[in-house]
């Protein structure tokens, strides 16, 4: 099998570059998948993602032992389907703020270049906004059809508090608070795969190859020429590899393939093709704690799986079931020297705890504090040669002092006279922690990922990058990276959409066109 380009991982990334680069006929297409197909109810159901958790759908991660978090290891759910994490994420289509892009000093990545690339994707409905989106985009977003009450009462509260309501929370700036804009159709999670996968599925110039495990990318000296999947089957690339598998799975592929640094590769058995030390550095995650308390109504989604709400959902594409649970947000600076939010509220009409796996004991709700621009770094390596994860979680007193700050906000959300209504006692495991101490303690013992990590293959202009500011793979030839993984920091915002804006930025580089 020999084509123009391979695509490895139908990500959220793979997906925009298997549309993108199979719309010229005169190319050919293959586009490689760990998982299978995406055609399971709780895929397209919106609040069906935790059921997708620790199933064959799931890569089911866990870090290493993290020193500062309790010791714990941490389960690290990521998509092995097609759409990859946008078959599985909680929909949020938040791309973060205009610094953000700035910030990463790479020519051709400012705010002003990556916007156009955002609005491509987007097909914005229900808001008046085209100064800010895009509108006839493949990417459906649109607001929740069906918002819980008491995420109104969150909204109030936010104002109660003080903080800016946004016209739109994807302007450039996003401090305040919003309502959160979905990728989803009619009360259907919308993916990357239903987006561009889909309407390129029928062209005779793509070949999608699924449940299919890439074991190495092959080369010819220091020139990508293909892969090797499932044990011996070989895919030739007449042009370019390109590896979205993201930020575990592409740095893991490419020291598997001999790219990496030298000594961790011999440790490991593995011939060196081209040392690289910074492949799997620079590992960065959102962490999340939380505040939980009882609601004192029965409005919340505890029981939202019923039969009732399940038929109101197959028949109608309304009710409970089609929330994304993360049904609004509050971006925020904890201290006036921060530059843009340090911290998101994100707030969850009921008591989301280990990633939605405990049964809820009864209704609760949740304001989920995020860590937005972590100074702490981690890596993805070698454990022989099965993938270590390593984020590195809380080495920095910085991003404990941020995190102890927003539980301050999240709890004083919940005192607010908007969510008297609602909000009752703490609930379990939240023990209504109070000094700074106390507030670190939980953190230490209870956060967890929010499902961001980027930046292990960070792009730059420097020798030390993996990338160069055209996504390929320093001192090799024919091999690009494409997906969250060249990020050089987190975004603050969520990372599907600026990993669909680097798929369709990247197609234009590869393509010439930019």
């Amino acid at each position: 099998m020999e084509y123009d380009y391979v695509i490895i991982g139908a990500g959220s990334a793979g997906c925009v570059l298997a549309n993108r680069l199979s719309a010229d006929p005169g190319v050919s297409v293959a586009l490689i998948e760990a998982g299978g197909q995406d055609d399971k109810l709780e895929i397209r159901m919106p609040a069906g993602f935790k059921a997708l958790f620790k199933t064959d759908y799931d890569w089911n991660y866990t870090t290493a032992k993290q020193s500062e978090m309790s010791g714990r290891e941490l389960y690290w759910p990521r998509g092995r389907v097609i759409g990859g994490s946008s078959s599985m994420n909680a929909q949020m289509w938040v791309r973060g703020c205009g610094r953000d892009y700035d910030q990463w000093e790479v020519p051709g990545w400012a705010y002003a270049d990556v916007l156009p690339y955002f609005r491509k994707a987007e097909r914005r409905i229900g808001s008046n906004r085209d100064d800010v989106y895009g509108t006839d985009g493949p990417l459906y977003v649109s607001e929740l059809r069906s918002p819980n009450v008491t995420t109104a009462a969150f909204l109030q509260a936010c104002e109660e508090l003080g903080f800016t309501r946004l016209a739109e929370l994807n302007g450039p700036s996003n401090e305040g608070y919003s309502p959160t804009p979905v990728t989803q159709n009619r009360g259907r999670r919308w993916s990357s795969a239903d987006a561009y996968l889909r309407p390129a599925g029928k062209r005779p110039n793509l070949t999608v190859i699924t449940d299919a495990t890439v074991d190495r990318v092959v080369f010819d000296g220091r020139r990508a020429t293909g892969v090797e999947y499932g044990g011996g089957a070989l895919v030739k690339a007449r042009r370019e590899v390109l590896l979205s598998a993201g930020a575990i799975g592409s740095p893991y592929l490419l020291m598997r393939s001999g790219v990496g640094a030298a000594d961790e590769l011999r440790d490991a058995g593995i011939p060196v093709v081209h040392d690289l030390p910074a492949v799997g550095r620079n590992l960065q995650d959102h962490l999340v704690s939380g505040v939980f308390v009882e609601c004192k109504q029965p409005v919340t989604l505890t029981k939202a799986e019923s039969i009732g709400n399940l038929l109101r959902y197959l028949v109608l594409r309304s009710g409970m079931l089609t929330t994304n649970v993360g049904e609004a947000v509050a971006f925020l600076r904890t201290s006036a020297d921060e530059p843009a939010p340090d911290i998101e509220l994100v707030f969850a009409p009921g008591p989301f705890v280990d990633h939605g796996l405990t049964p809820p004991t009864g209704h609760g709700l949740t304001v989920g504090v995020v860590l937005l621009q972590p100074e702490s770094r981690g890596r993805v390596g070698l454990n022989g040669r099965d993938v270590l994860i390593d984020p590195g979680y809380l080495a920095e007193e910085a991003d404990v002092r941020r995190l102890v700050a927003g539980l301050k906000t999240a709890k004083q959300v919940f005192a607010t006279a908007a969510m008297k209504p609602y909000a009752g006692p703490p609930m379990a495991p939240y023990w209504a922690p109070e000094s700074d101490e106390e507030l670190a303690q939980w953190v230490r013992e209870r956060g967890e990922t929010l499902y961001h990590p980027v930046g292990t293959c960070r792009m730059g202009v420097d020798g030390d990058s993996v990338v160069d500011p055209e996504l390929r793979v320093r001192g090799l030839d024919g091999l690009r990276v494409v997906d969250a993984s060249i990020m050089p920091t987190l975004n603050r915002g969520h990372t599907h959409a600026p990993a669909v804006m680097i798929g369709e930025k990247a197609a234009d580089l590869i393509r010439g066109g930019a």
